[in-house]
Parts: structure tokens; sequence; C-alpha cells
């Protein structure tokens, strides 16, 4: 069972990492609004259609709890700062600013939630940061500023994640899945409207946007049973699996070449990150003990 557990951790990282690159390719076919519109729509569609089929009530008064509204607000900002990233950024330099993700949560715990954390884990926290100023640069040559809606948008789905922890616990995933991802869809329309980017109704524009669609439920579906069958401290470590995954996407689509300085950076996010897992899995077995 956990080893079926991690091969869907992967896999749910693998489909991930695709959903990233059609995004990518959607978006330089289409405007960004047009693609967060329809990814929104046709995701907020399928997570119905799942709950309608799992039983799950999706309309119902727990839609408007301040905590879940807050989250939809930090998913509207984790949207945009993704999607313009992802326009705009290379794969292997986005694929590590997301990696620090684990890194904002344990942060924002600290800070916000008022979580013990050790030494050791700040240590961690301060080597990811590190390693991300080492990706983008902000004072070199190669940074764009675009970059800078990358790390809006994994800080801003981190909040996500803190404020998810604060939801009252009788509110089903799926249900507060289906709300996320319709609190997408006003501020796609607005971006849409507002650009001067014609719209593209091509394939080279829809059948990216289908993918994203698809394999971003898909993903999903696989993280969610992975974290159900097994442990969260065993699983975890191998969304980093998805450093690799995109990477790799980015230099075989878009023929991406990360430099010395990304490749050292991701190194020290992904030791960083690994090392931020073991340390509070150990901490959890002492707890237990």
């Amino acid at each position: 069972m956990i080893l079926r557990a991690i091969s869907l951790m992967i896999l749910s990282m693998a489909l991930l990492a695709g959903a990233d690159a059609f995004f990518k390719l959607a978006t330089l076919a289409a405007p960004i609004g047009q693609v967060m519109t329809l990814v929104g729509l046709g995701g907020t569609l399928l997570f119905i259609v799942m709950a309608r089929a799992l039983r799950v009530t999706v309309w119902s008064r727990d839609a408007l709890h301040p905590m879940i509204l807050l989250r939809n607000l930090f998913e509207v900002f984790g949207a945009i700062g993704m999607v313009v990233g992802l326009r705009y950024v290379p794969l292997p330099v986005f694929a590590a600013i997301i990696q620090t993700g684990p890194l904002v949560v344990t942060l924002g715990a600290a800070l916000f939630l008022n979580e013990h954390v050790g030494w050791r884990r700040w240590a961690a926290v301060g080597v990811g940061i590190i390693g991300m100023m080492m990706v983008i640069r902000p004072f070199g040559a190669a940074f764009t500023g675009w970059e800078l809606f990358a790390v809006m948008g994994i800080t801003a789905l981190s909040a996500r994640d803190l404020v998810t922890r604060l939801s009252p616990g009788h509110i089903p995933a799926l249900a507060i899945s289906t709300w996320g991802f319709g609190s997408t869809l006003l501020p796609g329309l607005a971006l849409w409207a507002l650009t001067s980017e014609p719209s593209s109704f091509t394939g080279a524009a829809l059948w990216p946007t289908l993918g994203a669609v698809v394999v971003t439920t898909s993903g999903y579906l696989a993280i969610t049973s992975a974290m159900r069958m097994a442990p969260a401290s065993i699983v975890a470590p191998f969304r980093y699996s998805r450093l690799v995954f995109t990477t790799g996407l980015g230099v075989l689509i878009f023929g991406d070449r990360p430099d010395f300085w990304t490749l050292a950076g991701s190194a020290l996010i992904l030791v960083a990150g690994l090392y931020t897992f073991v340390r509070e899995r150990r901490l959890a077995r002492a707890a237990e003990a």
C-alpha cells in the first residue's frame, strides 16, 4: 500500500508538471485571462461532476464561511501569479520557485498559527530562500521582473494552504476545491476583458487549455488518493519530483537551458525542503512517543 501511495504521489507530480506545460502552451497562443477563465470553468464543472458522483454537497452556506472566503481570495491571487509566471518565466526557473511552497508554509505556520519551529527548520527555510534568490537573481542581468509573479503565486497558494487548516473540519475537501476553482472565474473574465490581446479559439489555444483541465484534475485525484493511502510524512517528500518533471518538460518542449545558478539554487531548495520534511517527521514521532 505504501509503495502504491508513493507511486501515485509521483504520478500526481508528473501530471501537475504536465499542467504547467499545458498552461504555458495555452498562454503562448491565447490571452492569460482567456486561459484562466476556460481552465477555471472546466475544472469547476469537473469537480461538480465528481462531487455529484460521490454525493458530496457543494451548494451550501458553508461556502460563505469567512475562512473559505479568505481561502478563495488567496486562490485568486495564487492563480494570477502562477499563470502569469508560467507565461513569461522559463519552466526550470518557475519549477524551482514553486518548490519553495512547503518552506513558505512552515514560515507562515510559525508566524501566523503560532506553531513551534525550531532553529533547524528556521535554518532550512533560510537556505531555501537563499536558493530561490539564486534562481531569480533580482539584481542580475537575467532578471525580468516576471519572476515576482511566480513568487506571488506560490506565496498566495501557501497562504491558502494555511487558511485551509483553519477551515471547519466538517466541510468536504472536494467542496472546498470546487469553490476554489470557481473563485478564479471572475478575475479570469476581468483579465480577459481588460487585455488588448485578441482572443484565440484555434486548436493551438484550445487543446492545451483542455489538457490543462484534464491533467490538473487528474493530478488532484492522484495526490488525494496518495495522501489517504499512507501517512503524509512518507509520501510528501516525493512532491519534489515535480521539480524534475517540470524542468525536463521545459528542456524538451520549450528548449529551456537552465544555467548553473538555476541548478544550484534548485538543489538548495530541494535539500532544504527535504530536510524540513525529515525534521517534521522526527518531531512527530517524538511527540507520539
